[in-house]
């Protein structure tokens, strides 16, 4: 059987198979859908300092092979997550990675602080690429900044730390290399692309907050662009996000340069794909006779020009 472990520099995965923050709820509401212990890891939904009501409905609208949503973070807060929840996400036998967000680097610190402090927490996610609350942006699209908040917050605690950065800029290799020298172990490419629906007959936007962020297969070609360019010109670990609905969709992320993949909006639709996705990801590997998973990742072929 090939060896399904991935390294993430200091996080260390049993299989490179992860829920994305904001699809898979706390777990709880996909206990009847899948062996949790079978998932490379999970990441929870965002959490900020303080809870929030999110954005004003509508939320989500069907798009061309997408989804648009603007939720806005929509949680009970860091101290009600450690109180409630916590526990019970570290009881699933897999990896959980937590994914904090906040309005500045000081809030960022004193999250990553608090989390640092349960040491069975796998790592920590930071969500600087929101493009649904205002200024959930700004760390992604300033690498001045990104760097800043990464820094510090490796300095808080000593939990792995990845970054989760936004498509939204000119070149994501520049946020990239600016969070890799500034100590991530890893980044996560790509969140949403910033997108928006209208209702043509009303004349106004379908979504409460206007603008929202586009996920599902719509991403795919895009995230995976980004993922090789990040991939030739920065040595950091890859996990690759955007429209992964198949084992095919991990082969071409895997390739492309990324160690590990988290699954998105599929989660919606077919709760139980990640697990799915385990298995026929050691099937393949053996098909190709590949050892591990090490063997395929950054692989990709360019013809010579």
């Amino acid at each position: 059987m090939p060896q399904l472990s991935v390294q993430l520099n200091r996080l260390k995965l049993a299989n490179p198979i992860l829920v994305a923050s904001g699809t898979f709820g706390y777990a709880r509401e996909m206990a009847a859908f899948v062996d949790f212990k079978q998932l490379g890891g999970i990441i929870p939904k965002t959490l900020t300092a303080a809870p929030r009501i999110g954005n004003p409905p509508p939320r989500t609208v069907e798009a061309s092979s997408g989804l648009l949503n603007s939720i806005g973070l929509d949680n009970d807060g860091i101290d009600a997550f450690l109180a409630k929840t916590l526990d019970y996400l570290l009881g699933l036998e897999t990896a959980i990675i937590v994914n904090i967000a906040g309005r500045n680097t000081e809030e960022f610190v004193q999250m990553a602080a608090k989390v640092g402090q349960h040491k069975q927490v796998a790592g920590l996610e930071l969500n600087i690429s929101c493009p649904n609350v205002s200024g959930g942006v700004d760390f992604g699209t300033d690498p001045r900044l990104a760097a800043e908040v990464v820094s510090q917050v490796r300095n808080a605690c000593d939990l792995p730390v990845i970054a989760k950065l936004t498509p939204n800029v000119t070149s994501v290799v520049e946020i990239a290399q600016a969070a890799t020298e500034a100590g991530a172990d890893a980044v996560s490419l790509v969140n949403t692309f910033q997108g928006m629906a209208i209702d043509w007959r009303r004349r106004k936007p379908i979504l409460g907050n206007v603008i929202g962020g586009l996920s599902g297969p719509a991403i795919k070609p895009l995230a995976l662009r980004i993922v090789w360019q990040v991939a030739q010109a920065v040595n950091v670990p890859i996990i690759g996000i955007g429209g992964i609905q198949s084992i095919d969709d991990v082969m071409e992320f895997l390739i492309a340069g990324a160690t590990a993949v988290q699954i998105g909006t599929a989660n919606f639709y077919n709760p139980g794909l990640a697990q799915q996705l385990v298995t026929e990801l050691s099937e393949i590997l053996t098909e190709q006779n590949c050892q591990s998973v090490g063997d395929i990742v950054g692989t990709l072929q360019i013809p010579a020009r």
